[in-house]
């Protein structure tokens, strides 16, 4: 829950500073997490998300919008393209620091030791460890392909 403590608090934040962007950006984030958190409830959570799915549902945000900002640079809007790398950035400072290249290979190594990982079929099991022990930390598409070659 200290997720949702920072969040609340970056919003109070950007609305002091009349910053219009994080308002916006910090609201569409928290709208996301209730909208999960109604999904919880309905599977019996009462609580809701925890800090892990937050973590997952902001690196789906940034991955959105860098589609998105790809997508408007390609098609000439600058302007809304740029309004995405804004979003990506507030959104990134609730993310904790990413794990350099290096260490994640070095964490996908040990993790394919940890589950006994044997080929691609494992893939699923190694990847279910990453994103719950760093979730937000690491890139989940750079792992995917870098656990798809070490167990090919």
């Amino acid at each position: 829950m200290q997720k949702r403590t920072e969040i609340n608090t970056a919003l109070k934040e950007a609305l002091k500073r009349q910053d219009k962007l994080a308002v916006s950006t910090v609201r569409l984030i928290m709208a996301a997490i209730k909208d999960r958190d109604i999904g919880a409830v309905g599977q019996g959570r009462t609580e809701g998300i925890e800090d892990s799915e937050i973590l997952q549902l902001l690196s789906s945000m940034i991955k959105q919008r860098q589609d998105s900002s790809r997508q408007y640079s390609e098609a000439g809007r600058d302007d809304l393209a740029e309004r995405e790398e804004g979003e990506i950035e507030i959104i990134r400072g609730f993310l904790p620091r990413q794990l350099p290249d290096a260490e994640v290979e070095d964490l996908i190594a040990t993790i394919i030791g940890e589950v006994g990982a044997v080929g691609i079929k494992d893939m699923g099991k190694v990847m279910g460890v990453l994103k719950e022990r760093y979730a937000g930390q690491v890139d989940m598409a750079k792992a995917g392909s870098a656990v798809k070659k070490k167990l090919a």
